[in-house]
């Protein structure tokens, strides 16, 4: 691994613990204000827009200019979000705002690994950043309700600090050369580029499947995490800086099962690990007969592992085909759009649950069989295409 790989990673780890605490702090900021509790998942739906509205125009704009300053730009518009927060925004407005620089940044961050290192040490590349990200997945819920909890306003103006530092180091990764730069820029043809790039993950036969279960794994996970602060809260008696220890204990085992992929795992053999998918769903199912803190930290964590292992996996396929196909970036902004139109479902399924108070239990057991299902179907579609193609 290179120097800037490294650099990569800091400011990669810098920027998801400042979103993952943004998120944590802004749902505590909800909570003073006596908002609903369904807007909490509404918080995630509306900077998931952002993915889903801009994803024709992300990815050129990651292929067009060096990825560093691409996140460079991006860490800056996320700074902006929190200072419109800090200044009295709605928390949904705010959210809003930093969730189009997330939207930019992505593509770039992903892209990039692509660009830096050759296929064979994708899969090593992808655990690294998995491992930085799940880290500040671990801290950033913590972190954030720990320093929103006395006033959320200074837990944003701290946020927003971490961000201009992720913004420094960007500034430094190395530049690496223009990938798939477009002949055009304007609207209709970045619309029909990205309908071009959307049909040809989708029609390639490992792009299908990757796309289908990452689609599939960050709606879950997304959903997944509100589901969890709302089960330790309702089951469990926990109050919100308490349940979010669950959510880091189930990072650190995607943490693990990243780093198991990665020793265990060959890029050829990727779709082997979806039978890990549908034992996570059933482990989901299983959160309803647990009553007690240990128990459920034992359980997340075992989710924590399956998830790990079958996502570093894919997404490394994912981005190797669209690398080959597309053009780093393009495939990214594709991947995003599929993923946050999932978020977006799932999110929006759950909140609806919630407005219509279900019990949390029915919730979890609906989520976990539908998690286990649409994996065994993918798994069973590809196969039979497998064999058809022999």
């Amino acid at each position: 691994m290179t120097k800037g790989f490294y650099t990569l990673l800091i400011a990669q780890f810098l920027s998801a613990v400042a979103g993952n605490a943004l998120l944590f702090a802004l749902i505590t900021l909800l909570s003073v204000l006596q908002a609903p509790t369904w807007h909490d998942p509404l918080l995630r739906e509306i900077f998931v827009l952002a993915y889903i509205v801009l994803a024709p125009f992300v990815g050129p704009f990651a292929d067009a200019l060096p990825k560093g300053k691409v996140m460079f730009i991006s860490n800056g518009i996320k700074f902006f979000g929190c200072a419109l927060a800090f200044f009295g925004m709605p928390p949904l407005l705010a959210y809003a705002v930093v969730g189009l620089g997330a939207a930019a940044y992505s593509p770039a961050k992903y892209g990039i690994l692509s660009e830096m290192l050759p296929p064979e040490k994708l899969i090593k590349a992808n655990a690294w950043m998995e491992g930085t990200t799940v880290s500040a997945i671990i801290l950033g819920p913590v972190f954030g309700t720990a320093i929103a909890s006395g006033n959320p306003y200074f837990g944003i103006a701290i946020i927003a600090v971490i961000y201009l530092m992720a913004a420094g180091f960007n500034h430094y990764i190395p530049k690496v050369p223009i990938d798939h730069k477009l002949p055009q820029r304007n609207f209709i043809y970045l619309l029909r580029d990205f309908w071009h790039a959307f049909t040809t993950l989708w029609r390639d036969t490992q792009g299908q499947v990757a796309l289908a279960v990452t689609t599939l794994f960050w709606g879950a996970g997304a959903t997944l995490q509100f589901v969890i602060l709302q089960w330790a809260k309702e089951v469990l008696g926990m109050e919100q800086q308490a349940a979010t220890i669950l959510i880091a204990i189930l990072a650190v085992g995607i943490a693990i099962g990243s780093i198991g992929a990665s020793l265990f795992v060959k890029l050829e053999k990727e779709v082997e690990v979806l039978p890990a998918g549908m034992l996570m769903g059933l482990l989901v199912i299983g959160m309803v007969f647990v009553d007690t803190r240990e128990i459920a930290a034992v359980v997340l964590f075992c989710i924590g592992v399956l998830a790990g292992y079958f996502l570093v996996p894919l997404n490394s396929l994912l981005q190797h085909r669209g690398h080959i196909l597309l053009g780093a970036g393009h495939s990214i902004a594709v991947q995003n759009f599929n993923e946050n139109i999932g978020i977006l479902i799932l999110l929006g399924i759950y909140a609806l649950m919630l407005h219509q108070k279900l019990p949390i239990n029915i919730i979890i057991v609906i989520f976990g069989a539908f998690v286990s299902i649409s994996m065994a179907i993918i798994y069973k579609l590809y196969i039979k295409h497998t064999k058809a193609n022999l």
